[in-house]
């Protein structure tokens, strides 16, 4: 580079770089602010049930009774830390993703080399290049010595491409991908060579910024739970206010008591509005995010979870998700048409010229690779080598010849200690092996029909050749050496071991796996082949590009594999199957991927590999990048869907006897059951149990064999509310019964509430033990396990306890003695509650599968 280094020997002053940095801001993505802990609880407190709650809470303070009011804004409280720890947690991940994925760049400033944070590279800049190096900006190449390019985060295809220095004259409408193109660009990764490059764009100016600008223009699917949720709880909320309105005049008419007729109406209020419904949606999401994280997921937006259960068809790329990202040797052949399978062959079956093919693969390659057809090469020498001479161990490397356009080989000569003579490997595309070999037209096709054959089979195919040559003087090119045609050798990514079972869980679970490559069909074919992908037909980016939208629509309904597909076309594939009303789950790694990403229902982000404005387009993120990841995180996302629909019947259960006893007193002229301070203690049982006890639950049987449930299946199917109505109905009859037969028995009305109360609490403890499982086991109420369960109990029964034997509790709650004959009563009306349920279960149990 000494030439070049002459003509700009400096590169920028720091005083120029300073201006510039000023002028233009910093090399970096477009990223949204970060959200702050406050930011987050504003967000929070602007949900309309979680304000519900918490106004609640507000109004028993202005009536003076500080300790229902305590009991409701702590509560509130608490949700709001739980789900802003979360989210504080995620941005924090993020925040350490990103900073991982920032490069750092080696320029020349003052004359020297200086190694700077890329953030700080500015326009004008001089980066020097070398193997292993991520480039921080766009830049134009002035010099380049055998440069090639991973550019795979811009265009989805693993392959380098060649890059040579500019010309006089360079076309202006230049794109990534392109072979021997003089651009460089920001986020591509140098695999071998060396070369000069000055800066022309940073950040959003660059090509990644650009598509980052760009996602602007595109929503995010909104989130359904919530909307249903809360149209729910508004219409329980009208309906429990004209219930509330219509009790307060009834009392105060008919007993004259209006400040009592008040307190009774909110405490009937209280009990029709199930303001438990935003508590427990925000917790099971919350939960649920911390939940998939453990599978090495981490959700960026809880709508996400809600969506995972219903996905129809996943689309995954190929490389490093189905695959392992890591190139290996796979077969050898010789051109009599002998082969070899490195893992189904030991080294004592291997013929001499195996033995030379290997060995030449290596010495073909640089010494210390950095790309990963190189890395294969060697390793698989020095297996194929054990207890022989290492392929360069007293060879010292004379003379490179790179890849040039007109000929896709290269070649390495090497000196060896005590020999006079220099030998030459060549490793190249095959047919270009084959020209310098200058073999005769049948050889040639023998070595074409090989490499085809071999391609079929998913493999990345180098022909090898070697020469021998004089020390005196090498020939200025490749094609002056006397080859000698070794073999061909077929490098494939391995299938990760565990993807063909999760494609067939996948499957089972009614869910398309669909790849979507850059690869080409016959590699795409193969790999999907290998995974158990249901391969009936194949679509090329060209066939994407050329057809319109309804024939594509129709196309993508039946094909489960794409190849050679630009990552711009595969918002076309997504659009088009959400038109089919398909719910896509998409992956992807490259900055063109992110409107794909976020055009998908669940976009899904890869964060050892992917790009910043991958991750900020997606839904999730993959912090392993693996396939097996996302199926779990699927599995896990039907869970959390049944257990809050377990967690919502139980809600809808409860409510129905606390409303019902509410309102009896007032129409049979009975002594009041509860005050406000009832329903708060009681809604401090019904929340903790579903957001601790339902959420814990563990997965149904069919969670993975059944098909994904409708896009628009409600959340509260009238089966649900029925099964909840039925549960609560029976609860309440019972207590009831109970109570209103108590105080005919002569007990005073204290005693009378007191059973009543304990009564409901057992039937609430039934109801949970019911509602734990939608399935007609009777055994599943008990021996399912849940460590939070016996927990949850036992707290619930320490309470109890503390509210009916300690004096100043007994008291606040007007409670009387409660003998052991009444509690015998309470227990067996719960054993009656949970045995008619049980029963009762199997005939509601189909309606309640979706």
């Amino acid at each position: 580079m000494s030439a070049t280094e002459a003509k700009r020997p400096a590169g920028l002053s720091e005083v120029e770089a300073r201006a510039r940095l000023e002028e233009d801001g910093a090399n970096e993505l477009p990223r949204p602010e970060r959200r702050s802990p406050l930011r987050i609880v504003m967000e929070v407190l602007r949900e309309p049930m979680l304000v519900l709650l918490l106004c609640g809470g507000l109004v028993y303070l202005v009536l003076g009774d500080l300790r229902e009011a305590l009991i409701l804004l702590v509560f509130g409280a608490m949700s709001i830390v739980i789900t802003v720890v979360q989210e504080t947690r995620t941005e924090r991940v993020l925040e350490a993703l990103r900073d991982l994925s920032s490069p750092r760049a080696l320029v020349v400033r003052d004359g020297a080399r200086r190694r700077i944070p890329g953030r700080e590279v500015v326009r004008g800049d001089l980066l020097v290049l070398g193997e292993g190096d991520r480039i921080p900006a766009d830049a134009a190449l002035v010099d380049a010595r055998d440069l090639q390019i991973d550019e795979s985060l811009l265009t989805g295809e693993s392959v380098p491409v060649r890059k040579r220095a500019a010309g006089k004259a360079m076309s202006a409408d230049q794109r990534p991908g392109g072979e021997d193109q003089p651009f460089v660009y920001s986020g591509s990764l140098v695999v071998r060579g060396e070369g000069l490059a000055l800066v022309e764009a940073t950040g959003p100016r660059s090509e990644i910024g650009k598509i980052g600008l760009s996602l602007r223009g595109l929503q995010t699917e909104p989130p359904r739970l919530r909307q249903q949720t809360a149209r729910l709880v508004r219409l329980c909320f009208l309906g429990g206010a004209v219930v509330s309105v219509a009790a307060v005049a009834l009392y105060g008419v008919l007993r004259g008591d209006w400040l009592q007729a008040l307190l009774a109406g909110i405490a009937i209020g209280m009990a029709m509005l199930p303001e438990e419904f935003g508590v427990v949606l925000t917790v099971f999401m919350a939960m649920g995010a911390w939940r998939i994280s453990q599978a090495r997921v981490l959700t960026r937006r809880a709508a996400a979870i809600e969506v995972l259960g219903s996905a129809t068809v996943l689309c995954t790329d190929k490389t490093g998700t189905l695959t392992q990202n890591q190139m290996s040797v796979a077969e050898l052949r010789l051109l009599d048409g002998a082969r070899m399978r490195p893992e189904s062959a030991g080294r004592d079956d291997a013929r001499p010229e195996f033995i030379e093919l290997a060995r030449c693969g290596a010495l073909a390659s640089s010494p210390e690779p950095f790309d990963p057809m190189e890395k294969a090469l060697h390793l698989f020498a020095q297996d194929a080598l054990r207890g022989g001479d290492a392929p360069d161990g007293d060879r010292t490397l004379v003379r490179t010849y790179g890849l040039r356009p007109e000929l896709l080989a290269m070649t390495q000569v090497w000196r060896t200690a005590g020999r006079a003579d220099l030998v030459a490997c060549a490793k190249g595309a095959p047919e270009a092996i084959a020209r310098l070999c200058r073999m005769n037209a049948a050889d040639q096709d023998s070595v074409r029909d090989a490499a085809s054959a071999m391609a079929r089979d998913g493999l990345r195919v180098l022909g090898m050749a070697v020469a021998a040559c004089d020390d005196a003087s090498l020939p200025p090119t490749q094609e002056d050496f006397a080859f000698r045609f070794v073999g061909l050798v077929g490098l494939a990514d391995p299938l990760r071991p565990h993807v063909p079972e999760a494609v067939r869980e996948c499957r089972a679970a009614g869910i398309r796996v669909v790849m979507i490559t850059g690869d080409y069909p016959a590699t795409a074919v193969a790999i999907a082949n290998q995974a158990g992908l249901d391969v009936r037909d194949v679509m090329t980016g060209d066939q994407v590009r050329l057809a319109d939208d309804p024939e594509l629509a129709k196309r993508v309904g039946h094909v489960n594999v794409f190849a050679r597909v630009l990552p711009e076309q595969k918002l076309r594939i997504v659009q088009a199957m959400k038109l089919n009303g398909e719910i896509v789950a998409m992956t992807g790694d490259g900055v063109n991927d992110a409107p794909s990403l976020k055009a998908a229902h669940i976009g899904i982000a890869m964060g050892g590999r992917g790009t910043d404005v991958a991750r900020e387009a997606s839904a999730i993120v993959l912090l392993d990048d693996d396939f097996g990841s996302i199926v779990s995180a699927i599995r896990l996302g039907r869970r959390i869907y049944d257990n809050l629909r377990k967690a919502m019947a139980f809600i809808f259960a409860v409510h129905v006897p606390i409303a019902g006893l509410a309102l009896l007193p007032l129409v049979f002229g009975l002594p009041l059951i509860f005050s406000p301070v009832h329903i708060a203690f009681l809604e401090l049982i019904i929340d903790p149990v579903c957001s601790l006890v339902f959420e814990a639950e563990r997965d149904e049987r069919d969670a993975m064999t059944r098909p994904p449930r409708r896009p628009d299946a409600a959340l509260f199917s009238w089966a649900l509310v029925g099964w909840s109505v039925l549960q609560g109905a029976l609860a309440f009859a019972l207590t009831a019964i109970i109570f209103v037969g108590a105080l005919r028995s002569g007990l005073v009305a204290d005693e009378a509430r007191t059973l009543a109360f304990v009564t409901l609490v057992v039937c609430i403890v039934a109801l949970v033990l019911v509602n734990r499982s939608f399935s007609a086991s009777f055994a599943s109420a008990f021996f399912r396990p849940n460590p939070a369960l016996t927990w949850i109990f036992a707290g619930v029964a320490l309470v109890l306890a503390t509210a009916l034997l300690w004096p100043p509790a007994s008291s606040l709650f007007r409670f009387g003695p409660l003998h052991a004959d009444d509690l015998m009563i309470a227990l067996g009306a719960g054993l009656l509650v949970l045995t008619v349920l049980e029963l009762l279960k199997p005939l509601w149990a189909r309606r309640l599968r979706f």
